[in-house]
């Protein structure tokens, strides 16, 4: 059986999309991933077909817009309409007809939400299709909507944080995606409500890659939304570390993980400077992994080694804390590590996931990126450090993850959904 998955966004999206692309051809499936041309070599390299789509993730943050957008902070509204702007029409165009022509010979398809052209191509070609999830988005009376502000306010405000969430999305997407149905896939438009509320009157499943001890499951989630543990890709064997960095992790006490992933800019390289200036506050000493934003390439002290990527399965776990912007991907791999979080978030999904390491007790309490300062930074650190009750429900925590297999739960309800074994799910 051939599967197409597609799946836009930073290396945070990508990375977990392979590690469940690989335990599906383990079980005999032929899986392409269609997405930008920047993962092209890291798709392949893990033994993937590999389908281009229009766009370049690193060089639209680094614009006017990217920057803008990296900026929008808790502000759900400015985070969606940026996000449509980051891309002009021309290319949103190609992008949506670049994915009809990586489906062409599927079976069946799976989608990230960044990558919800193959809920439309699905449909055209008829075929099964199945939502793959990072973050939390089905709709609860318990808890508000992920990019909505998280005010208590009880099952009313949940419920229509959920749904203001859904349309925001759709109505920015709404003209450009309508014509491209009618032009390219001979598709009726989608209704001005959008295709959510489809997606629950057909039923279709929704594979989440996070684990319920991170976000445990809400009592009105749909039997069809399943939370299977974390897609992890464990490092290549062709990785080798370099004999600094060896010495570097030697030194006791174990140093500190700092990086911001997929954000860029100068507010990411400034972030950079002023974490490296709260560590040296605290006496500790740092990994500096650059990322997007090649931080590693200012100008460091002696506490601090820098580089530009280190696999985080290889480096977390011999650290003695994280501190990043609260991206899933990195957020992930720090709770498997066992080890305190520190979030400094910019926008999105990302104040999200500082708030719920803060509210498991694994990390102190995040603060926004536009508010932070040396000092307050330095304050997390040293809690994140010397709180014994952080340390020690971090390591539990890991040890709890560490034991799921969320790729061979994934890949046994793909099975089941497209077909190849028993209801046993």
């Amino acid at each position: 059986m051939h599967l197409t998955i597609v799946a836009l966004g930073s290396r945070g999206d990508i990375q977990p999309v392979v590690a469940l692309g690989i335990g599906l051809v383990n079980t005999g499936y032929q899986v392409r991933i269609a997405s930008f041309q920047t993962y092209a070599d890291f798709i392949r390299s893990n033994g993937l077909d590999f389908a281009p789509i229009e766009g370049d993730p690193h060089q639209t943050l680094q614009g006017q817009t990217g920057r803008a957008w990296q900026e929008s902070g808790k502000d759900p509204i400015k985070f969606l309409t940026m996000l449509r702007k980051l891309n002009s029409p021309e290319h949103l165009r190609k992008a949506l007809d670049d994915a009809v022509e990586a489906c062409k010979d599927s079976d069946a398809i799976l989608y990230t939400a960044l990558g919800a052209a193959g809920y439309h191509v699905a449909e055209m070609m008829g075929v099964p299709r199945l939502y793959l999830l990072l973050q939390p988005v089905s709709r609860t009376q318990e808890q508000p909507s992920i990019l909505m502000p998280q005010w208590n306010l009880g099952a009313g405000y949940n419920r229509i944080s959920h749904q203001i969430t859904e349309q925001l999305m759709w109505q920015t997407l709404r003209g450009p995606v309508n014509r491209w149905r009618q032009e390219s896939l001979k598709l009726p438009p989608v209704p001005f409500w959008g295709p959510f509320n489809l997606l629950y009157k057909d039923k279709d499943p929704f594979i989440y890659g996070y684990s319920q001890h991170v976000v445990p499951r809400t009592i009105d989630m749909p039997d069809w939304h399943h939370t299977t543990g974390y897609w992890f890709l464990e490092s290549q064997g062709d990785w080798t570390p370099q004999p600094e960095l060896l010495e570097f992790l030697s030194v006791k006490p174990k140093p500190i993980y700092i990086g911001f992933g997929s954000m860029s800019g100068h507010s990411a390289r400034n972030l950079a400077k002023l974490a490296i200036d709260a560590i040296g506050d605290t006496n500790q000493r740092g990994v500096l992994v650059g990322g997007w934003a090649e931080a590693h390439e200012i100008s460091n002290p002696d506490y601090i080694y820098s580089c530009a990527s280190i696999p985080h399965d290889w480096l977390f776990p011999r650290i003695s804390a994280v501190v990043h912007h609260g991206g899933a991907g990195t957020t992930a791999a720090g709770i498997r590590a066992g080890v305190p979080t520190v979030v400094i978030p910019f926008m999105g999904d990302q104040p999200y996931w500082g708030q719920r390491i803060f509210e498991l007790g694994v990390g102190p309490q995040p603060v926004m990126r536009k508010n932070l300062t040396v000092d307050l930074l330095a304050e997390r650190i040293n809690r994140a450090l010397k709180d014994q009750s952080i340390v020690k429900k971090a390591a539990a925590l890991g040890e709890k993850i560490r034991e799921e297999n969320g790729v061979e739960k994934a890949v046994d309800l793909i099975r089941y959904y497209f077909g190849s074994k028993p209801k046993e799910i």
